[in-house]
């Protein structure tokens, strides 16, 4: 019984042993380059394991490469994938690219992947170019009507400005703003709507792909729309500025006025406090006069009767007159 168990425990050493020996010898891997026509010895990839890459990594992008007629070096390719780029995206890119006869190095293919660009998209899209839609752009014409125009920009990416190369916001922010400037020369709206080409050849000829990884192809004006009439709303608003502004005026007017008679009311009776201030003071003045002789009865009669011809006469003239 202990035999058995003894034979059990090497037996599972020795699997494991072998999965061990396998793993850091891929034997498979090896005789797989070697008849793919890949130059690759066993200690080479024992090593590639002891620096952190992936063999089957390596060996695989190397036989696809030779097999499409590429020559590239196993070194290149370890130093790429511990840069921390995407081997096999970058050897499909390569692949593609020699089939479309695109012009792309290694160098260049390996530079545009560490930049974090989709090499391979790259060159699928040099290859069929692609179509972006911008969003909806709306302009105002010289007769204040406004356009709202979708644009259909179709482009080819740019193999050589894809490093340093602005994207696709730019590219339609650029677009957005050529179709804006186009409107905005135009006399009147109908003639955009009449002639739409003709935003797409103004917009085209000022070279909006400069310094992008892009190659405009065409720009379409897929759709235009009628807005709002900004002409007639700027006037409606001015009119209700001027509105506001002259009833301000006319409000600081009126209050000028209302104090102004406030002013003449607090004088009148200013005046009238001053002339019963100064009444009061008469029978003073007039008993003074009789003290010191100045003033006799027959004086003071003819004042009476001439205050009372004087109240007869405002009656008169304040009764109303009879009728006929």
């Amino acid at each position: 019984m202990e035999n058995m168990y003894v034979i059990i425990a090497m037996g599972v050493g020795s699997i494991f042993l072998l999965w061990v020996l396998f793993y850091f010898i891929p034997v498979g891997l090896w005789f797989t380059a070697l008849v793919s026509g890949v130059r690759i010895s066993l200690l080479q990839l024992v090593l590639m394991r002891w620096r952190k890459v992936p063999p089957g990594a390596i060996v695989t992008s190397l036989i696809a490469a030779t097999k499409a007629g590429l020559s590239l070096k196993r070194d290149d390719l370890e130093a790429h994938y511990l840069a921390g780029g995407h081997v096999q995206s970058v050897v499909n890119a390569l692949i593609s690219a020699d089939k479309a006869n695109i012009e792309l190095d290694f160098k260049t293919a390996t530079a545009i992947d560490l930049a974090g660009r989709e090499v391979l998209e790259a060159v699928q899209m040099s290859v069929n170019p692609k179509v972006i839609d911008t969003k909806r752009v709306a302009a105002v014409a010289k007769d204040g009507i406004q356009l709202i125009a979708v644009a259909r920009v179709t482009v080819r990416a740019n193999i050589e400005q894809l490093v340093g190369g602005a994207g696709e916001d730019t590219v339609l922010a650029r677009v957005g703003e050529g179709i804006v400037s186009s409107i905005g020369s135009a006399d009147s709206h109908k003639e955009v709507l009449e002639n739409p080409d003709s935003i797409s050849k103004v917009v085209l000829a000022k070279g909006l792909d400069a310094g992008t990884a892009f190659e405009i192809l065409s720009i379409d004006i897929a759709d235009i729309d009628i807005g709002k009439n900004i002409g007639a709303e700027l006037q409606m608003d001015q009119a209700n500025a001027d509105k506001n502004i002259a009833q301000a005026k006319a409000e600081e007017r009126r209050a000028m006025a209302v104090a102004a008679e406030q002013e003449m009311k607090a004088k009148a009776q200013e005046a009238r406090a001053n002339v019963i201030q100064a009444e009061a003071e008469i029978p003073k003045a007039m008993a003074e006069s009789f003290r010191s002789g100045n003033l006799g009865i027959m004086d003071y009669y003819k004042f009476q009767n001439i205050q009372a011809d004087t109240r007869m006469r405002d009656s008169i003239s304040e009764s109303p007159a009879p009728e006929e």
